[in-house]
């Protein structure tokens, strides 16, 4: 790359959600065993939307929090589950905190959208979609075959929110990148073949898990890494969330650290970790000065 093709990158926040601490990790509680007995809920934190503008088009990163979920009773399962995803996670969304009004508050509409990549297929990364019917949503073919596994409610996958009549999916394969700067990392996708955008394979929370790379000369580089983590402090630490595949995290994480090494200054940012908008801010910032 020797000119920006990037015009802006921005963040929205879709409501806010409050989780268990263990969730954040580290722990070394099962799942189900912090599940059924945490009694404390974290502070409330973000659930983030990236916006990134390509002279190619306009880029989502993951779509947020459907308001429904905090409006429609039959939103969520009845049942075991239901039960689950009450002790899991609550939510609060405003009114003027869904996609609509977080993209209206930076000048877009949601009929400029081009394209939706979603990280995994968890409720608060699909909120947007019932009104993206003009875009197209990139998922990784394994995120998206997980779908057809058994007890989908049961892993966090909400079918009837997410395989919705109109849609235009395209599933993502990783292939080779032929790109030695981005070591350990050696296959994804290359959104626009330009370097700019590279959807990087970052299983661990879900098996299909997707991050996306952003590239700009001049500027710092930003890995938006979805729930791989929710303090990107703590994945810098090699520190894993308590929620996921162990082996695989720790086998992601070790490879996103490493990429440290390739690419000085990486910035990580996460869907739901409450320092993502400010780090963002200060990552412009630091490199705005160096044009």
């Amino acid at each position: 790359m020797t000119t920006d093709p990037i015009a802006r990158v921005a963040v929205i926040s879709t409501g806010s959600v409050v989780i268990r601490p263990e969730h954040v990790g580290p722990t070394r509680k099962n799942t189900y065993v912090w599940l059924f007995t945490s009694t404390r809920w974290t502070a409330p934190r973000p659930i983030n939307v990236y916006v990134i503008e390509h002279r190619d088009g306009l880029v989502l990163f993951d779509t947020g929090q459907d308001r429904a979920s905090v409006t429609d009773p039959g939103y969520f399962p009845g049942g075991l589950n239901g039960l689950i995803y009450s002790r899991l996670a609550k939510f609060e969304i405003g009114p003027t905190e869904t996609l609509e009004a977080g993209l209206s508050g930076l000048g877009y509409d949601v009929d400029d959208v081009d394209m939706a990549v979603i990280s995994h297929l968890h409720q608060d990364h699909i909120g947007g979609l019932p009104v993206l019917g003009d875009a197209e949503i990139l998922i990784s073919d394994q995120e998206w075959d997980s779908l057809g596994g058994p007890l989908p409610e049961a892993r966090g996958l909400l079918r009837s929110h997410i395989d919705l009549h109109g849609l235009r999916w395209n599933r993502v394969t990783p292939e080779p990148l032929g790109d030695p700067g981005l070591a350990p990392f050696t296959h994804g996708h290359d959104l626009f073949g330009d370097g700019s955008l590279v959807l990087l394979p970052t299983p661990g929370h879900t098996p299909g898990s997707l991050s996306m790379l952003i590239r700009r000369p001049g500027k710092a580089p930003l890995l938006l890494v979805g729930d791989l983590t929710y303090d990107a402090r703590l994945l810098a630490e090699g520190k894993l969330p308590g929620a996921g595949d162990k082996r695989q995290m720790r086998a992601t994480v070790s490879e996103v650290n490493a990429l440290r090494e390739a690419l000085p200054g990486l910035v990580v940012l996460a869907a739901h970790d409450p320092r993502a908008a400010g780090l963002l801010a200060e990552a412009l910032a630091e490199t705005t000065e160096l044009r």
